[in-house]
């Protein structure tokens, strides 16, 4: 006896307007909510060293005047309708969000496109703005598991853009005025680098039309695509009275648009992306180096880097180094049948988990047209997922190791900056 269809999966359409401005519409049946992302597919790494931390500075600056609105208005006027406003800068986009009611879109469109396209910069607001930013500067630098991962980008990318904090410097954002803000909005948000996407309780004919009236006036030549990223590697320590070391350990990877993309997610589950992960077995389970031990990918359009971050007692963190290299250096050699399908669950089912939510979806709609130029089905990506095999993983690990260059920062007491050295040592023995 047959059993039910199976309903295929309903994609997001895309559209184009006569500008350039891509406009993503996924309606989702039975909810009351809906989610809005205004997606610019440009960031901190199209900064050259004097802007450093603009695009960071100016999304803080377009919330504090915009259009007719103040920056009371602008977040009262979403809240009184039972929304939530928020905005993210990254090295290759900005985002600006609005998640509402059903029957909210009218309304988040209007407030996101005065936030992208006309914000008010207004010079005294620049000036404070400026001290807010220092201030988080600051907050960065005295957080150690914010400061730790700042070196090892540094280490890792060295003078490049991805080697600069997304945040900046104190000298690089005092820089800004409002005019050169306002000449870098235009560019960072030009409507060629533009994404609208929306997800939840939405209407594709009221997105298309809101898109028209509030995006499709925008006019401007957008930032080139950054220039390749190259990992330099390197080493960065600094003593600081702390309690607890910090550690974060780098080699070369893949990036998003890369065919071992899902061979390297899955390279960083099986290392150290849960409690039955090698890593947490090792370092923590058996060895008891560490609380917390874990690996993970972050990657770009061009590159990535496998990481690994660890928090432990300065006299562990030489030995707790050597455990993390070997651990790395035997992904290359063996990968066990069971540790791989655990690792292709956990992979699918953040992905599944996520297409439940709107603004998962309206992001992650958003970065694969940027990337991609088109949306890609959950099947699609769980079958690339199920075709990576062992021998794809431990070639990939070989492809790592191969050229001897990792990055590592160490952020603690004196005892153990010396892990840095170990890590590199370990791993090219």
């Amino acid at each position: 006896m047959c059993g039910p269809l199976r309903k295929a999966e309903q994609l997001p359409t895309i559209h184009k307007l006569s500008n350039g401005v891509r406009v993503v519409c996924d309606p989702i049946d039975g909810l009351e909510t809906l989610a809005l992302s205004v997606v610019a597919g440009r960031g901190a790494r199209s900064e050259d060293e004097s802007r450093s931390g603009w695009s960071h500075l100016l999304e803080h600056m377009v919330f504090k005047g915009a259009g007719q609105r103040s920056a009371k208005d602008i977040v009262e006027v979403v809240e009184a309708e039972g929304g939530q406003i928020n905005a993210a800068t990254g090295y290759e986009r900005t985002s600006f969000q609005v998640r509402a009611l059903k029957g909210g879109l009218d309304l988040g469109s209007a407030v996101l496109a005065d936030l992208v396209q006309r914000p008010t910069m207004d010079r005294a607001d620049l000036v404070r703005e400026i001290q807010v930013v220092g201030q988080e500067i600051a907050e960065a630098a005295d957080t150690p598991d914010d400061l730790v991962f700042e070196m090892a980008q540094e280490a890792a990318f060295g003078a490049q853009p991805l080697g600069r904090s997304i945040l900046g410097s104190d000298a690089s954002i005092g820089k800004a005025s409002s005019a050169a803000l306002s000449e870098w909005r235009a560019t960072l948000y030009a409507p060629a680098n533009l994404i609208i996407s929306a997800s939840g309780a939405v209407d594709e004919d009221e997105l298309l039309a809101l898109a028209e009236r509030d995006f499709g006036q925008a006019a401007g030549e957008g930032a080139p695509s950054p220039d390749e990223a190259a990992f330099v590697g390197g080493l960065r320590v600094a003593a600081k009275a702390l309690e607890q070391a910090n550690l974060v350990f780098l080699l070369p990877a893949v990036g998003v648009r890369d065919d071992r993309y899902f061979t390297l997610r899955l390279f960083a589950e099986i290392l150290g992306g849960g409690m039955a992960s090698r890593l947490f077995q090792e370092a923590r389970e058996k060895r008891g180096l560490a609380y917390a031990v874990d690996a993970y990918s972050e990657t770009y359009a061009d590159t990535g880097v496998l990481g690994v971050f660890a928090g432990c007692a300065a006299g562990d963190a030489a030995e707790l180094a050597k455990v993390a290299a070997g651990e790395i250096r035997g992904m290359a050699e063996r990968i066990e049948a069971s540790e791989l399908s655990r690792a292709k669950a956990q992979l699918k089912a953040s992905m599944f988990m996520a297409r439940e939510q709107p603004l998962s979806r309206t992001e992650q709609a958003a970065s694969q047209v940027l990337l991609f130029d088109r949306t890609l089905p959950t099947a699609e990506l769980a079958g690339e997922i199920d075709a990576v095999s062992a021998a794809d993983i431990m070639a990939l690990g070989e492809w790592m190791l191969a050229p001897r260059r990792a990055a590592a920062s160490v952020l603690g007491p004196k005892a153990a900056l010396k892990a840095a050295e170990a890590f590199e040592a370990a791993l090219t023995r």
